[in-house]
């Protein structure tokens, strides 16, 4: 598929707001939220404990009088340098810029897919900062293979999964995981659309640096487009 079809193909496979956390949350529960370096707020916040990122975000969610904060997609971040696992020794390929959509509510949080699909694969990565428990999903839409990745998992979320499994639409696949397992972050989904796999299992490279930026922005469109939460 030409890759610069691929938005547009994304977003012609959802009508309207398509949840991948609790079906509960109705899309006027959700607000965005900007974690970018440029955000002076987080000047304040100790990001690399995630006690004290779940407080603000939380707290940003009430001022805000939400349920659930989403966002990231292409945003540059500070919240890395914390963690070698994203090479910050080398700023030439230090990898800062998110390449997916983040969806930050509570931890056993269910987590839905979006399309009907297969198992592809899952892992936990257990890096600090990684994902921690890791689910694949592999979609066939309109003829296209692509696929969609959840971060930050629970431990049993992966346990009884087995590669190949059959999903439906609105199947509640996971459940969001703690920072004792998560990679050490405040409870949140890391939710990625990717075209080509490039012969990853149960992983993919959710964070780029610039140098490879261009590829990553093509083979991993905007997952809005598909949930249109906005």
């Amino acid at each position: 598929m030409n890759t610069h079809n691929l938005p547009n193909f994304i977003h012609s496979l959802s009508q309207n707001f398509t949840p991948v956390v609790s079906a509960i949350f109705l899309k006027e529960d959700y607000v965005a939220i900007d974690l970018s370096e440029t955000n002076t707020a987080l000047d304040s916040v100790n990001v690399s404990s995630s006690v004290e990122f779940e407080d603000y975000i939380s707290e940003y969610v009430k001022i805000n009088e939400a349920k659930v904060a989403y966002g990231g997609y292409n945003e540059v971040r500070g919240i890395y340098r914390r963690s070698t696992h994203f090479n910050q020794e080398n700023p030439e390929t230090e990898r800062n810029i998110h390449l997916g959509i983040d969806i930050w509510c509570n931890a056993g949080t269910e987590i839905l897919a979006p399309l009907d699909g297969k198992v592809h694969s899952f892992k936990n990565n257990t890096n600090f900062g990684d994902y921690g428990p890791t689910i694949i999903l592999e979609h066939e839409c309109k003829g296209i293979q692509f696929f969609t990745l959840y971060g930050h998992l629970s431990l049993p979320s992966i346990e009884k999964l087995i590669i190949g499994q059959a999903v439906k639409a609105g199947d509640v696949i996971a459940y969001l995981g703690d920072a004792s397992v998560n990679g050490d972050y405040a409870p949140h989904l890391h939710f990625q659309v990717i075209l080509d796999m490039q012969g990853y299992f149960g992983d993919y490279p959710g964070v780029s640096n610039k140098k490879d930026l261009e590829f990553y922005l093509r083979n991993c469109p905007d997952p809005s487009l598909l949930l249109k939460i906005e």
